[in-house]
């Protein structure tokens, strides 16, 4: 457990990673380990078409999941992956079918729907609006940037669906395969929840209640007619919206705050911000309207 800027609880939680229960290459023990060595209170395990429990291992606190596709291989067919978490039953799934009847089982089953790394299955967002129902989405998947995968960052898909009004929680995830020091512990989710429970994990994700992050601290929040993001000490922080030309960029050594106020037309702000080491924080969206 972590306290944040405001003195608030936050659980450390990686939403999306695999063992070699499907095509990862440690054992569920060993990977949960590694993640507890480094401060995770949570994880889910979201083995392709492997469902998980809501357990504990390791005095890690372990959410329900599961990773699954359809759409093949070519990204004009619509390739979803979708990660279900905190289910409280195995979703009726099955290979044959489409991404909404996915999120519906999912749902029906009590879990969450995360749209995994759109920018690696190269959706659009003409194949992501006509579906209902996702949680929340990955602006960054950390396995998507290594070895033959280089395709991390939906940051712009996030921001053309909210030039059209779809706005969806944030995560960053590791997606871990590999664990040679590439893919494991790297991108995570700061959840402030009332314990480190599956139950109070999942409605705090739900709700929203979560920055991601591969290291610093973000906040954002609105102040009359200005929006202001509050960090960790940070190199830069960057305010994004539907304007292309709107973005406001505030570079420094060690700066904590910026303040934005944002244009007439400006559908939404989000926060991007990036520290000394390189490493990237996303706060929420907040739509304007």
């Amino acid at each position: 457990m972590y306290t944040d800027l405001f003195g608030k609880k936050r659980y450390k939680v990686n939403l999306h990673m695999h063992t070699n229960m499907s095509d990862g290459r440690k054992t569920p023990e060993e990977a949960v380990r590694i993640y507890k060595e480094h401060g995770y209170d949570a994880v889910a395990l979201t083995d392709h078409w492997v469902a998980g429990e809501n357990t504990s291992l390791h005095g890690v606190t372990l959410l329900s999941g599961a990773e699954y596709n359809c759409g093949g291989s070519d990204c004009r067919n619509g390739v979803f992956h979708i990660v279900a978490i905190g289910c409280e039953k195995e979703p009726n799934v099955n290979k044959q079918m489409g991404a909404q009847e996915m999120i519906d089982a999912i749902h029906a089953a009590g879990g969450l729907a995360v749209l995994a790394h759109p920018a690696w299955s190269l959706n659009s967002p003409a194949q992501i609006l006509p579906l209902k129902g996702f949680d929340a989405t990955e602006i960054y998947n950390s396995v998507s940037a290594v070895h033959h995968s280089r395709r991390p960052d939906s940051s712009i898909l996030v921001d053309m669906l909210g030039a059209e009004g779809r706005y969806y929680p944030l995560v960053a995830a590791d997606d871990a395969h590999y664990y040679d020091g590439s893919d494991e512990r790297k991108s995570f989710i700061m959840v402030q929840a009332e314990d480190n429970t599956p139950e109070a994990l999942k409605k705090a994700i739900k709700a929203g209640r979560f920055y991601a992050s591969q290291g610093p601290e973000v906040h954002l929040f609105r102040n009359g007619s200005e929006f202001v993001a509050k960090t960790s000490p940070v190199s830069s922080i960057i305010f994004l919206s539907n304007y292309v030309w709107s973005q406001r960029a505030f570079d420094g050594e060690g700066i904590t705050e910026a303040r934005y106020v944002p244009r007439e037309g400006e559908k939404f702000i989000r926060v991007m911000v990036e520290d000394a080491e390189g490493k990237m924080a996303w706060s929420q969206i907040i739509p304007i309207e």
